[in-house]
């Protein structure tokens, strides 16, 4: 037989066990006609680096959800992979490029892509190393990347399909551009952050009336060298003489019209607005409207680009501090209002992004949101929490074109080819031979890489083989549940629902389970610029993964940011330390006699485990079949529970059991039997102590995998012959032949007497050495048998000497404490609980101090002084005190007047 170490060793158990599950295969899913298949996709972590707090408690929510179904018996496949996450770690490999003296551009396309794939192979060994000390248990055989061989097919036969189709073009829009970067952005990756700035309040002469000007405020001063009109609205009579006359645009040789267009809000500001269709959204609907040119007068870089201009070169803040220099110089800067407004910055860098007009690829989004609106509509696809679909619909009811090109070497190239000859565009999965319209062999590759949602919205299909109908894509797909945090419903989840449809003609998934973020102990998200991170692993190192995964679940509710403390770290680790002490306990009364006692229980002499305990015996004494009644209905509480997504209350239930019923009540109850009794009571004790722990075990395993695998291959190891990991048995189900109702009823009653009785010595201060005789008074004669049958547990858990039974106060001391429960009064003698003498020599110092006390108080209630100068809280907090001290006092007169 295999024994548990004497204390719990994480560091011990937790990479033994792993590997043991590796080398045993326990991950593998394969398609099985004869299961029904459970499906999660893991959200790809992006090779940027390690893996932080909240991918710890992502990947801790889908490892739990597997493991649950796997026990179900269904054919459960958590496919795992890793995203090339382009703009991030492009970034990351030109500052390490940087770091060692290498420039970019002197290395060459290939050059860089190579340092690229070696910095992906490094980081996705270290994400997936991360991924294993979590006790994630992915197929990891199934190790997919984003930019592998398979995963670039989809994306390109996805991408050709939608050209083909009309839903992808190329054309000049406005973009978000990250000038850092040097890349368009979507807008899903443009933070809006509240940053002081200024209203800037312009005077623009109106060409040909001398002193007259109009007034704009703009929050970028230096855009108003690609000014093309001022605009007013249509119904503003402050301006309807001057629609149609022309401005001279300051600092600038150039004249621009003023135009008349409802998007002016004439309530706002001076009802004027400056028009730079390059470098503005709005801006640029108004300029189609109106049919204004488009002027850029920025660089990729942020400089000024403007020819014959004093500001051309400058970088944009440069530019603008000297331009409002020579406003005001000229006169033409009648003030600066300090104001305070969103500003758009990229999620990657920080960077202020510009809005641009460039030449860029588009996904028409309007008829592929259709059928993603429907999905949820109709019920194919379901939120946890509800509410968070109106997220989703929100984005997509509101969505607009889809920029998908990006000006990075990392990431899928577009699969488009201009003819140097005709300028023929041809679109195709492989280059072609030459130029289908002029035949010419000169074919250049266009130079973007492909948005890194593009490629990853394909992730729940591309990674089972589409487009190819593989046995794995027809039997996985569509998946069951999407695990993610709230805040990528719309970069990822939308972009998943809307090519799922549009590809496979199926909802990628049923449910989306929502989580929400992990802060630090104050409330804050965890970052890099405030230093409060937490490294998952540096908690494992500590306290091992199951207490880590313990932390972060207990209490998660779907939707819901938490807090992390260490202390719930430390509780945690306590609770594990809980049940293996419990465990070993219960294993150390296992003798070999006690084996062959166990095994005549089933009529045999050698059997495994399972076999031991799938025969309910005979003869089973209340406690037994209390605790087998509340474990039975745990089992069907936490699976109910698992099933909705609630898998912090199902947490919550498992540990109150274990820890409460389990191991405070039921252990403490058996203990006299397995001590002093012997014969069958104690090996029926045993036998529930076997039976419940296995199914404590096999609750609590998909939420702590590690130390319960260890314990059960402990358990099962008594009686050899049971092969089968605990991650691979069958999940407990509601048996009816352990519910024994009327025993739970009664088991609860006896818990209830005696937290009664704790609760009077608690009170009464009485150390556990000082034995009471206990009396019970009840007319019920249900009660009473309960009470006799049960007399041994009161000498155990409440600490009694001897245990009366009667229907009434016969016999009872006059001064006996009393407490009454449903239907039963207990009774305590007070001599059993105090030394009397002691007792009143303490009633009657408590009784002097008590008075001094409320003497004092009193005296400063009366004290004119006092009243009119302190404050009302000062008084109030007085008041009250001397209440207290009053009531105080009277108890201790009544106590010392039922002493006497």
């Amino acid at each position: 037989m295999k024994e548990l170490a004497k204390q719990y060793n994480p560091e011990e158990v937790e990479d033994r066990i792993y590997e043991k599950w590796l080398k045993g295969n326990a991950f593998a899913a394969k398609v099985n006609p004869n299961k029904k298949p459970f499906t999660i996709m893991m959200p790809p972590p992006n090779v940027t680096g390690q893996l932080h707090m909240g991918h710890a408690l992502d990947n801790a929510l889908q490892d739990t959800l597997i493991r649950f179904k796997r026990m179900q018996g269904f054919e459960a496949l958590w496919q795992p992979g890793t995203d090339h996450a382009a703009i991030a770690t492009e970034v990351k490999v030109i500052n390490k490029l940087k770091d060692m003296g290498i420039d970019k551009w002197e290395l060459g396309r290939e050059g860089f892509l190579k340092e690229a794939w070696k910095w992906k192979e490094e980081y996705e060994d270290r994400i997936v190393n991360q991924l294993h000390k979590m006790g994630s248990s992915a197929d990891w055989d199934r190790l997919r990347f984003t930019m592998d061989e398979g995963c670039s097919h989809a994306v390109l036969e996805t991408f050709v399909r939608l050209y083909k189709k009309g839903l992808i073009y190329r054309g000049s829009r406005m973009i978000n551009w990250c000038p850092v970067c040097n890349t368009s952005i979507s807008d899903a990756e443009v933070l809006h952050e509240e940053q002081e700035g200024s209203f800037w309040h312009i005077l623009y002469p109106v060409v040909g009336e001398e002193g007259r000007f109009v007034e704009i405020a703009t929050t970028r001063p230096e855009t108003l060298l690609g000014d093309m009109a001022v605009a007013v609205n249509p119904e503003d009579e402050r301006y309807k003489d001057i629609v149609g006359k022309e401005l001279h645009l300051p600092l600038t040789d150039r004249v621009i019209p003023v135009i008349a267009d409802a998007y002016v809000d004439k309530e706002f500001g001076t009802g004027c607005v400056k028009i730079t269709p390059a470098h503005d959204p709005n801006d640029f609907l108004v300029g189609e409207r109106h049919g204004l040119e488009v002027l850029n007068i920025l660089t990729d870089d942020a400089k000024i680009l403007c020819e014959g201009s004093p500001y051309n070169g400058m970088d944009r803040y440069e530019a603008r501090k000297k331009m409002v220099e020579d406003l005001e110089k000229q006169g033409l800067l009648k003030k600066v209002v300090p104001h305070s407004h969103n500003v758009g910055v990229h999620d990657r860098c920080g960077t202020t992004v510009e809005p641009m007009v460039k030449p860029q690829w588009f996904v028409k989004m309007e008829e592929l949101a259709k059928p993603a609106i429907e999905a949820l509509n109709k019920g194919d696809l379901e939120f946890v929490p509800e509410n968070y679909g109106k997220t989703y619909l929100h984005w997509l009811e509101n969505i607009k074109d889809w920029c998908i090109s990006r000006q990075l070497w990392w990431g899928h190239r577009i699969p488009a080819y201009y003819c140097e000859d005709c300028g023929e565009l041809i679109v195709s999965l492989e280059k072609p031979e030459c130029c289908p319209k002029c035949k010419s062999a000169s074919l250049r590759q266009d130079e973007d890489t492909l948005d890194t949602w593009f490629s990853s919205a394909l992730w729940p299909f591309e990674t089972l083989g589409w487009p190819e109908e593989t046995e794995d894509y027809k039997y996985f797909y569509p998946t069951d549940v999407l695990v993610t945090g709230y805040d990528i419903i719309f970069f990822w989840v939308v972009r998943m629902v809307f090519s799922g449809i549009e590809q496979t003609g199926k909802t990628p998934f049923k449910k989306v389970l929502i989580h929400g973020l992990v802060r630090d102990d104050q409330g804050r998200k965890m970052s890099k610029s405030l230093g409060n991170g937490i490294d998952p692993l540096e908690i494992i190192g500590t306290y091992g993964a199951d207490a880590l995964r313990m932390t972060l679940l207990t209490g998660n509710a779907p939707g819901n940011d938490m807090r992390f403390y260490h202390s719930r770290v430390e509780a945690s680790r306590n609770f594990m330390n809980k049940v293996w002490n419990a465990s070993r306990f219960l294993f150390m009364n296992v003798k070999e006699e006690e084996k062959e006692a166990l095994l005549s229980l089933v009529g045999k002499k050698e059997a495994s485990l399972e076999e031991v305990l799938s025969v309910i015996p005979k003869n089973l004494a209340l406690a037994d079949q209390w605790i087998l009644s509340k474990c039975n209905h745990t089992v069907s509480e936490v699976t109910r529970n698992l099933e909705s997504f609630d898998l912090g209350i199902a947490l919550d239930k498992i540990q109150n059991f274990i820890w409460e019923e389990f191991c405070d009540w039921y252990i403490e109850m058996v203990k006299p039997r397995l001590y002093s009794e012997g014969g069958e009571s104690k090996t029926l004790a045993l036998w529930t102590l076997l039976k419940v722990l296995k199914t404590s075990l096999s609750l609590l395993h998909p939420f702590c995998p590690f130390i319960t695998e260890e314990i059960y291959d402990t358990e099962k190891s008594l009686f050899p012959g049971e092969e089968k990991m605990l991650m691979l048995s069958e999940w407990p189900v509601f048996a009816e032949e352990l519910d024994f109702s009327e025993a739970e009823k009664e088991g609860e009653t006896i818990k209830e007497a005696v937290r009664a009785i704790r609760n009077i010595r608690t009170e009464m201060n009485v150390p556990p050495s000082k034995k009471a005789t206990v009396y019970f008074v009840t007319e019920d004669e249900g009660l009473r048998k309960t009470f006799t049958h049960s007399k041994v547990f009161f000498a155990t858990l409440a600490y009694a000497q001897d245990v009366i039974i009667q229907q009434d106060r016969t016999g009872i001391p006059e001064n006996a404490v009393s407490v009454l429960i449903p239907k039963a009064n207990i009774f305590l003698p007070f001599s059993d609980l105090v030394d009397l003498d002691q007792e009143r020599e303490r009633l009657e110092k408590e009784e002097e101090r008590l008075k001094k006390e409320i003497q004092r108080a009193e005296g400063m209630l009366k004290n004119e002084r006092f009243l009119s100068k302190a404050p009302k809280e000062k008084v109030q907090e007085e008041e009250e005190k001397a209440m207290k001290y009053r009531q105080m006092l009277e108890q201790v007169l009544e106590r010392k007047k039922a002493l006497s």
